[in-house]
């Protein structure tokens, strides 16, 4: 559905997007998760033939992302959290304005929609709160089924009922949309999201599916006969290692099961467990970026 390869866009002194690829299946719930300023925005933007790539490529639909046209445009849902709308016009007036443009408006998904989102017909745009307006412009983005819905932060700045209503509206009603979302954010995609990407000032750090993802990340704790000790030469794929008491503590980045324990036990004499658990979304994020700016 979206397929992006050796992506750069440089500006005079800054390059916010620096060679990353990346492809997104159809069906899928992708997630572009990093800091902000780490270049997410940017990647949408080029997407949506709103900026160009300096080089590289993207392709929408089979479409260059440069040569996009009315005819895809009428097949991709894009929902940004600084998105502009008519300010004098009120949300029925919008809605009223938007449905000629698209040959696939569905008139009961877009009721549907208003009701469930509680946006008020005669309310002006002007008028809106930030989260309103994020829930209008989800609103208008979906109706005419689109066969990609495109998310730029839409949980941003939004209280956790808001969240819960953007995320629920997306989830109720995009069908068999394949939803690629930027957000930083990352509490409110991780029980949604099938793939996820790390975007870290412009460079991609990993792609991958997020079952896989969660399958190699573990919190280790080893638990000793004698006092631990920091290894004079930790392996390359572990951060965050602490020891305190009899304890040696880590995240394992190439975590599996029999050969990682196996491995351990080749390494360390005087083990007394090891104990494994999963880290959430939010803790893979901080080590890598943590790793990747001690680095520099």
């Amino acid at each position: 559905m979206i397929c992006i390869e050796d992506l750069w866009k440089r500006y005079r002194g800054h390059d916010p997007v620096r060679g990353i690829s990346f492809s997104v299946p159809e069906g899928s719930t992708y997630a572009l998760i990093g800091a902000n300023g780490a270049g997410k925005t940017t990647t949408l933007k080029i997407l949506m033939n709103i900026l160009e790539p300096t080089s590289g490529s993207a392709t929408v639909l089979g479409t260059d992302s440069r040569r996009i046209s009315r005819r895809e445009l009428n097949r991709i849902g894009y929902v940004s959290e600084n998105q502009q709308m008519p300010e004098r016009l009120t949300i029925e007036e919008y809605f009223n304005y938007l449905r000629p443009f698209y040959m696939r408006w569905d008139r009961q998904l877009e009721s549907s929609l208003r009701t469930q989102l509680r946006l008020p017909a005669t309310r002006r745009i002007g008028e809106l709160s930030h989260g309103m307006r994020m829930k209008m412009a989800l609103a208008c983005a979906l109706p005419f089924r689109p066969d990609i819905l495109i998310l730029d932060e839409p949980f941003s700045g939004l209280d956790p009922l808001v969240c819960d209503e953007v995320r629920e509206g997306v989830l109720g009603q995009a069908g068999e949309t394949t939803l690629l979302m930027s957000t930083h954010e990352l509490g409110e995609v991780e029980s949604i999201a099938t793939h996820v990407a790390f975007l870290e000032e412009g460079k991609l750090l990993f792609d991958e599916p997020m079952e896989q993802l969660h399958k190699r990340f573990r919190a280790v704790r080893i638990a000793f006969d004698h006092a631990a000790h920091m290894p004079q030469e930790p392996f390359p794929d572990w951060f965050e290692l602490a020891a305190d008491g009899n304890t040696l503590q880590f995240i394992d980045s190439r975590f599996a099961e029999q050969l990682s324990r196996e491995r351990l036990n080749a390494r360390f004499h005087g083990i007394r467990s090891i104990e494994a658990e999963p880290v959430p979304l939010r803790t893979i994020f901080t080590t890598l970026a943590r790793a990747v700016r001690n680095a520099v």
